[in-house]
Protein backbone atom coordinates (compact mmCIF):
# COMPACT_ATOMS: atom_id res chain seq x y z
CA UNK A 1 0.00 0.00 0.00
CA UNK A 2 1.85 3.09 -0.79
CA UNK A 3 2.33 5.56 1.60
CA UNK A 4 4.02 8.94 2.41
CA UNK A 5 7.77 9.34 3.46
CA UNK A 6 8.32 8.71 6.95
CA UNK A 7 10.43 11.97 6.89
CA UNK A 8 7.14 14.25 6.54
CA UNK A 9 6.05 12.35 9.56
CA UNK A 10 8.42 13.61 11.96
CA UNK A 11 10.47 16.51 10.80
CA UNK A 12 10.56 19.25 12.63
CA UNK A 13 7.89 22.27 12.25
CA UNK A 14 10.37 25.19 11.39
CA UNK A 15 8.28 27.66 9.47
CA UNK A 16 7.93 29.56 12.72
CA UNK A 17 10.28 30.59 15.34
CA UNK A 18 9.44 32.11 18.65
CA UNK A 19 10.94 35.09 17.32
CA UNK A 20 8.28 34.83 14.42
CA UNK A 21 5.63 34.03 16.97
CA UNK A 22 6.46 37.08 19.55
CA UNK A 23 6.39 39.32 16.21
CA UNK A 24 3.44 37.99 14.76
CA UNK A 25 1.70 38.62 17.88
CA UNK A 26 3.14 42.51 18.31
CA UNK A 27 1.46 43.11 15.61
CA UNK A 28 -2.13 42.12 16.31
CA UNK A 29 -1.41 44.84 18.91
CA UNK A 30 -4.49 44.52 20.88
CA UNK A 31 -5.21 40.90 20.49
CA UNK A 32 -2.09 39.69 21.52
CA UNK A 33 -3.05 41.17 25.30
CA UNK A 34 -6.21 39.89 24.96
CA UNK A 35 -5.61 37.13 27.92
CA UNK A 36 -7.71 36.64 30.79
CA UNK A 37 -5.01 37.13 33.20
CA UNK A 38 -5.31 40.95 31.53
CA UNK A 39 -9.05 40.73 31.08
CA UNK A 40 -9.47 40.30 34.86
CA UNK A 41 -6.76 42.20 36.14
CA UNK A 42 -4.38 39.45 37.12
CA UNK A 43 -6.89 37.54 39.27
CA UNK A 44 -7.48 34.35 36.64
CA UNK A 45 -5.73 32.99 33.69
CA UNK A 46 -6.59 30.17 30.88
CA UNK A 47 -5.06 27.63 32.16
CA UNK A 48 -5.95 25.38 28.86
CA UNK A 49 -7.99 25.40 26.03
CA UNK A 50 -8.28 24.23 23.04
CA UNK A 51 -11.06 22.86 20.18
CA UNK A 52 -11.44 20.55 17.47
CA UNK A 53 -13.40 17.82 15.43
CA UNK A 54 -14.79 14.81 17.17
CA UNK A 55 -15.49 11.30 15.58
CA UNK A 56 -14.72 12.04 11.47
CA UNK A 57 -16.07 8.92 10.50
CA UNK A 58 -13.33 7.61 7.82
CA UNK A 59 -13.55 4.68 5.27
CA UNK A 60 -10.39 4.30 3.18
CA UNK A 61 -10.03 1.12 0.67
CA UNK A 62 -7.09 0.73 -1.35
CA UNK A 63 -7.95 -0.85 -4.58
CA UNK A 64 -5.28 -2.88 -6.16
CA UNK A 65 -6.44 -4.04 -9.36
CA UNK A 66 -9.01 -7.12 -7.76
CA UNK A 67 -7.68 -7.02 -4.07
CA UNK A 68 -8.46 -4.69 -1.63
CA UNK A 69 -8.15 -3.33 1.51
CA UNK A 70 -9.67 -1.27 3.82
CA UNK A 71 -9.38 0.75 7.23
CA UNK A 72 -12.29 2.40 8.94
CA UNK A 73 -11.58 4.83 11.29
CA UNK A 74 -12.85 7.50 13.74
CA UNK A 75 -10.67 10.12 13.89
CA UNK A 76 -10.72 13.50 16.14
CA UNK A 77 -9.07 16.77 15.98
CA UNK A 78 -7.28 19.05 18.79
CA UNK A 79 -6.11 22.67 18.45
CA UNK A 80 -4.31 24.61 20.68
CA UNK A 81 -3.82 28.26 19.32
CA UNK A 82 -1.11 30.81 20.94
CA UNK A 83 -3.33 33.86 20.97
CA UNK A 84 -6.35 33.73 23.75
CA UNK A 85 -8.32 36.38 21.83
CA UNK A 86 -11.38 33.61 20.51
CA UNK A 87 -11.78 33.05 23.88
CA UNK A 88 -11.65 36.65 25.81
CA UNK A 89 -12.90 38.86 23.44
CA UNK A 90 -14.19 36.84 20.68
CA UNK A 91 -11.78 37.49 17.92
CA UNK A 92 -11.81 34.46 15.43
CA UNK A 93 -9.27 36.11 13.20
CA UNK A 94 -6.64 32.45 14.49
CA UNK A 95 -9.47 30.28 14.43
CA UNK A 96 -9.31 27.19 12.02
CA UNK A 97 -12.83 26.22 11.80
CA UNK A 98 -13.84 22.45 13.37
CA UNK A 99 -15.18 21.84 9.65
CA UNK A 100 -11.77 22.88 7.82
CA UNK A 101 -10.38 20.55 10.26
CA UNK A 102 -13.04 17.60 9.27
CA UNK A 103 -12.23 18.23 5.74
CA UNK A 104 -7.94 18.03 6.50
CA UNK A 105 -8.86 14.35 7.80
CA UNK A 106 -10.63 13.56 4.47
CA UNK A 107 -7.90 15.46 2.10
CA UNK A 108 -4.90 14.13 4.12
CA UNK A 109 -6.56 10.22 3.89
CA UNK A 110 -6.54 10.84 -0.09
CA UNK A 111 -3.21 12.34 -0.65
CA UNK A 112 -1.50 10.05 1.93
CA UNK A 113 -3.17 6.99 1.98
CA UNK A 114 -3.74 5.04 5.30
CA UNK A 115 -1.32 2.40 7.05
CA UNK A 116 -1.73 2.34 10.90
CA UNK A 117 -3.62 4.28 12.92
CA UNK A 118 -0.06 6.30 14.45
CA UNK A 119 1.25 7.40 11.23
CA UNK A 120 -2.46 8.67 9.84
CA UNK A 121 -2.50 10.85 13.19
CA UNK A 122 1.30 11.88 12.65
CA UNK A 123 0.45 12.98 9.45
CA UNK A 124 -2.87 15.12 10.88
CA UNK A 125 -0.98 16.78 13.87
CA UNK A 126 1.85 17.52 11.49
CA UNK A 127 0.06 19.02 8.67
CA UNK A 128 -1.65 21.23 11.54
CA UNK A 129 1.50 22.80 12.58
CA UNK A 130 2.74 23.19 9.07
CA UNK A 131 -0.04 25.05 8.13
CA UNK A 132 -0.87 27.47 10.52
CA UNK A 133 1.42 29.66 12.73
CA UNK A 134 -0.96 30.12 15.15
CA UNK A 135 -1.22 26.89 16.14
CA UNK A 136 1.17 26.07 19.21
CA UNK A 137 -0.36 21.89 19.94
CA UNK A 138 -1.59 19.63 17.63
CA UNK A 139 -3.62 16.68 18.51
CA UNK A 140 -5.06 13.67 16.89
CA UNK A 141 -6.92 10.69 18.55
CA UNK A 142 -7.99 7.56 15.96
CA UNK A 143 -10.10 4.56 16.73
CA UNK A 144 -9.91 1.73 14.00
CA UNK A 145 -12.94 -0.26 13.81
CA UNK A 146 -12.36 -3.85 13.81
CA UNK A 147 -12.83 -5.30 10.54
CA UNK A 148 -10.94 -8.89 9.38
CA UNK A 149 -10.88 -10.13 5.73
CA UNK A 150 -13.87 -12.44 5.04
CA UNK A 151 -12.64 -16.41 4.70
CA UNK A 152 -14.36 -18.33 2.34
CA UNK A 153 -11.95 -21.02 2.60
CA UNK A 154 -9.20 -18.60 1.29
CA UNK A 155 -8.96 -14.85 1.71
CA UNK A 156 -11.44 -13.13 -0.15
CA UNK A 157 -10.42 -10.06 -2.52
CA UNK A 158 -13.09 -7.95 -1.29
CA UNK A 159 -15.54 -8.70 1.65
CA UNK A 160 -14.80 -8.39 5.33
CA UNK A 161 -16.25 -9.25 8.60
CA UNK A 162 -16.75 -6.97 11.63
CA UNK A 163 -15.16 -8.58 13.94
CA UNK A 164 -14.69 -6.76 17.44
CA UNK A 165 -12.77 -8.61 19.60
CA UNK A 166 -11.11 -5.63 21.05
CA UNK A 167 -10.71 -1.61 19.69
CA UNK A 168 -7.41 -0.29 18.35
CA UNK A 169 -6.79 3.64 19.41
CA UNK A 170 -4.23 5.98 19.71
CA UNK A 171 -3.61 9.57 20.22
CA UNK A 172 -0.86 11.57 18.97
CA UNK A 173 0.24 14.84 19.44
CA UNK A 174 2.91 17.16 18.80
CA UNK A 175 3.93 21.02 20.52
CA UNK A 176 5.48 22.77 18.09
CA UNK A 177 9.38 22.20 17.86
CA UNK A 178 8.98 18.65 19.98
CA UNK A 179 8.76 15.62 18.87
CA UNK A 180 5.26 13.70 18.10
CA UNK A 181 4.63 11.63 21.27
CA UNK A 182 2.31 8.76 20.12
CA UNK A 183 0.47 6.62 22.65
CA UNK A 184 -1.51 3.65 21.76
CA UNK A 185 -3.97 1.71 23.26
CA UNK A 186 -6.47 -1.74 22.99
CA UNK A 187 -9.99 -1.49 24.55
CA UNK A 188 -13.29 -3.72 24.93
CA UNK A 189 -10.88 -7.26 24.80
CA UNK A 190 -13.87 -9.16 27.10
CA UNK A 191 -12.33 -12.44 28.16
CA UNK A 192 -13.12 -15.60 30.06
CA UNK A 193 -11.67 -18.71 31.48
CA UNK A 194 -14.07 -21.67 33.79
CA UNK A 195 -11.11 -23.11 35.84
CA UNK A 196 -7.26 -22.45 36.90
CA UNK A 197 -8.07 -19.36 38.80
CA UNK A 198 -8.03 -18.84 42.53
CA UNK A 199 -7.78 -15.99 45.08
CA UNK A 200 -6.78 -17.15 47.95
CA UNK A 201 -4.51 -16.03 51.30
CA UNK A 202 -5.71 -12.39 51.51
CA UNK A 203 -6.18 -10.30 54.49
CA UNK A 204 -8.75 -12.09 56.37
CA UNK A 205 -10.10 -9.31 59.59
CA UNK A 206 -13.11 -8.34 61.23
CA UNK A 207 -14.33 -6.67 57.67
CA UNK A 208 -14.12 -9.58 55.33
CA UNK A 209 -16.70 -11.64 54.29
CA UNK A 210 -15.35 -12.92 50.79
CA UNK A 211 -14.02 -16.67 51.63
CA UNK A 212 -10.99 -18.18 49.58
CA UNK A 213 -11.43 -19.03 46.59
CA UNK A 214 -9.57 -22.16 45.20
CA UNK A 215 -11.12 -22.73 42.00
CA UNK A 216 -13.18 -19.74 40.35
CA UNK A 217 -14.07 -18.34 36.84
CA UNK A 218 -12.10 -15.56 35.81
CA UNK A 219 -13.86 -13.15 33.28
CA UNK A 220 -12.26 -9.61 32.46
CA UNK A 221 -12.60 -6.84 30.44
CA UNK A 222 -9.04 -5.55 29.40
CA UNK A 223 -7.56 -1.92 28.83
CA UNK A 224 -4.38 -1.25 27.77
CA UNK A 225 -2.12 1.83 26.75
CA UNK A 226 1.57 2.12 25.99
CA UNK A 227 4.06 4.47 24.59
CA UNK A 228 7.33 4.10 22.03
CA UNK A 229 10.97 4.99 22.56
CA UNK A 230 11.80 4.85 19.01
CA UNK A 231 8.81 6.32 16.57
CA UNK A 232 11.17 5.85 13.73
CA UNK A 233 11.76 1.91 14.15
CA UNK A 234 8.32 1.31 15.42
CA UNK A 235 6.18 -1.91 13.74
CA UNK A 236 2.86 -0.27 14.86
CA UNK A 237 0.32 -3.02 13.82
CA UNK A 238 3.29 -5.51 14.97
CA UNK A 239 3.13 -3.87 18.46
CA UNK A 240 -0.29 -3.69 18.79
CA UNK A 241 -1.08 -7.68 17.96
CA UNK A 242 2.04 -8.65 20.01
CA UNK A 243 0.03 -6.53 22.75
CA UNK A 244 -3.45 -8.61 22.16
CA UNK A 245 -1.57 -11.83 21.99
CA UNK A 246 0.76 -11.42 25.15
CA UNK A 247 -2.76 -10.59 27.33
CA UNK A 248 -4.27 -14.20 25.69
CA UNK A 249 -1.64 -16.08 25.90
CA UNK A 250 -1.21 -14.85 29.51
CA UNK A 251 -4.79 -15.16 30.36
CA UNK A 252 -4.94 -18.63 29.18
CA UNK A 253 -2.23 -20.61 28.18
CA UNK A 254 -1.66 -23.58 26.29
CA UNK A 255 -4.96 -25.28 24.98
CA UNK A 256 -5.18 -28.66 26.47
CA UNK A 257 -3.93 -27.14 29.69
CA UNK A 258 -4.47 -24.01 30.07
CA UNK A 259 -2.43 -21.73 32.75
CA UNK A 260 -2.70 -21.09 36.20
CA UNK A 261 -3.45 -17.93 37.60
CA UNK A 262 -3.33 -17.18 41.29
CA UNK A 263 -4.83 -13.49 41.11
CA UNK A 264 -5.70 -10.76 38.31
CA UNK A 265 -2.41 -9.24 39.53
CA UNK A 266 -0.42 -11.51 38.79
CA UNK A 267 -2.17 -12.38 34.82
CA UNK A 268 -1.84 -8.76 34.52
CA UNK A 269 1.89 -8.10 35.00
CA UNK A 270 3.06 -11.23 33.01
CA UNK A 271 1.38 -9.94 30.09
CA UNK A 272 2.91 -6.33 31.00
CA UNK A 273 6.19 -8.07 31.34
CA UNK A 274 6.03 -10.07 28.02
CA UNK A 275 4.92 -7.60 25.81
CA UNK A 276 8.29 -5.13 26.99
CA UNK A 277 10.45 -8.52 26.14
CA UNK A 278 8.69 -8.61 22.75
CA UNK A 279 8.37 -5.08 21.68
CA UNK A 280 11.64 -3.10 22.33
CA UNK A 281 10.55 0.16 21.05
CA UNK A 282 7.55 0.57 23.95
CA UNK A 283 9.18 2.35 26.95
CA UNK A 284 5.96 1.90 29.23
CA UNK A 285 2.47 -0.37 29.35
CA UNK A 286 0.05 0.49 31.45
CA UNK A 287 -3.06 -2.27 31.66
CA UNK A 288 -6.59 -2.23 33.61
CA UNK A 289 -8.34 -5.24 34.35
CA UNK A 290 -11.77 -5.24 36.34
CA UNK A 291 -13.33 -8.38 37.45
CA UNK A 292 -16.48 -9.27 36.39
CA UNK A 293 -17.73 -11.53 38.75
CA UNK A 294 -19.76 -14.92 38.18
CA UNK A 295 -21.22 -16.52 40.84
CA UNK A 296 -22.31 -19.30 42.81
CA UNK A 297 -25.41 -20.08 42.82
CA UNK A 298 -26.48 -21.93 46.72
CA UNK A 299 -28.77 -24.48 45.21
CA UNK A 300 -28.73 -26.47 48.58
CA UNK A 301 -32.04 -24.49 50.13
CA UNK A 302 -33.77 -26.57 47.44
CA UNK A 303 -34.98 -30.18 47.35
CA UNK A 304 -32.51 -32.35 46.46
CA UNK A 305 -35.43 -33.92 43.92
CA UNK A 306 -35.63 -30.41 42.43
CA UNK A 307 -31.67 -29.94 41.67
CA UNK A 308 -31.02 -33.51 40.55
CA UNK A 309 -29.60 -33.47 37.63
CA UNK A 310 -26.39 -34.36 35.42
CA UNK A 311 -23.37 -33.42 37.90
CA UNK A 312 -21.56 -31.40 34.63
CA UNK A 313 -24.00 -28.59 34.77
CA UNK A 314 -22.81 -25.59 36.71
CA UNK A 315 -24.76 -22.53 36.88
CA UNK A 316 -23.34 -19.03 38.05
CA UNK A 317 -25.07 -15.64 38.68
CA UNK A 318 -23.55 -12.74 36.18
CA UNK A 319 -22.82 -9.66 38.75
CA UNK A 320 -20.96 -7.05 36.79
CA UNK A 321 -21.30 -4.19 39.37
CA UNK A 322 -19.92 -3.45 41.85
CA UNK A 323 -16.51 -4.75 40.03
CA UNK A 324 -13.06 -5.13 41.66
CA UNK A 325 -10.21 -2.85 39.41
CA UNK A 326 -6.97 -4.03 38.91
CA UNK A 327 -4.19 -2.02 37.31
CA UNK A 328 -0.21 -1.78 37.20
CA UNK A 329 2.36 0.10 34.41
CA UNK A 330 4.95 -1.16 33.92
CA UNK A 331 8.04 0.87 32.40
CA UNK A 332 12.03 0.41 31.55
CA UNK A 333 14.40 1.16 34.01
CA UNK A 334 16.61 4.18 33.07
CA UNK A 335 19.65 3.02 31.88
CA UNK A 336 22.90 3.71 34.11
CA UNK A 337 25.74 5.50 32.25
CA UNK A 338 28.14 5.28 35.14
Amino acid sequence: MPWTSMNRIYAKPSNTSGADVASSAAAVGVRSASTATADTGGRFELSDHGYGKSCVKLLHVYRDGDYHAIREYDVSTDLKLTSESPYVVGDNKDVVATDSQKNTVYLLAKKHGIKTPEEFGAVVVNHFLYTYKQVSEAKCRVVEYPWERLQAGAPHNHAFVFSPTATRWCEVSQVRHDAVIVKSGLSGLRVLKTTQSAFVDFVQDEYTTLADAAERIFSTVVEAEWTYESMRTADFDNAWLTVKDAILDKFAGPPDTGVYSPSVQHTLYQAEKTVLEKVSEISWIKMTMPNKHYLNIDMSKFPANVTKGDPRHHIYQPIDKPAGLIYAQLRRRPKSHL
